[in-house]
């Protein structure tokens, strides 16, 4: 994806966890981060808890989605992503991309991946891999700040 395209549909998923979303519900009243995880993704683990520290830390102002992405065959049994979501505190919705259909609509290629969109559903920043957790933080900062800005 390009900066400032829209968020693609969240259909094709194999299965919802932690209740289902729609793009719709999404966009229109606050920013969003769609984060890529596997349940073979060491980084993804290790960067779990910044992930649910965002999750927390704005939960007022930015819906955290995330998005099983299978690396490989073993990825794919559902009780080892229940498991691990378990294991490391996924509360938010995770959309299971067993068939990689929104993996190919974000034209995705990477876990982990993070992807922050403005509250129109324009994507603003994309990053992938283990580090720069801070620059996440400060792309979402900058987002939620423009946003309320807007607002006054």
């Amino acid at each position: 994806m390009k900066l400032r395209e829209p968020m693609p549909e969240l259909t094709g998923e194999t299965a919802w966890l932690n209740g289902q979303v729609t793009k719709e519900e999404l966009i229109g009243e606050k920013p969003t981060l769609i984060h890529f995880w596997s349940v073979s993704c060491h980084l993804c683990k290790e960067a779990m808890p910044q992930v649910n520290g965002f999750r927390d830390q704005y939960q007022d102002k930015l819906n955290v989605v995330a998005v099983h992405m299978p690396r490989s065959e073993d990825d794919l049994d559902m009780a080892q992503i229940e498991a691990t979501a378990k294991e490391h505190g996924i509360s938010q919705p995770i959309f299971v991309d067993s068939e990689h259909k929104l993996t190919e609509a974000f034209e995705n290629q990477y876990v982990p991946a993070y992807y922050v969109f403005d509250k129109d559903g324009n994507l603003r920043h994309f990053q992938a891999g283990g580090s720069g957790m801070k620059m996440l933080e400060k792309r979402v900062n900058r987002v939620l700040d423009e946003m309320e800005k807007k607002e006054q």
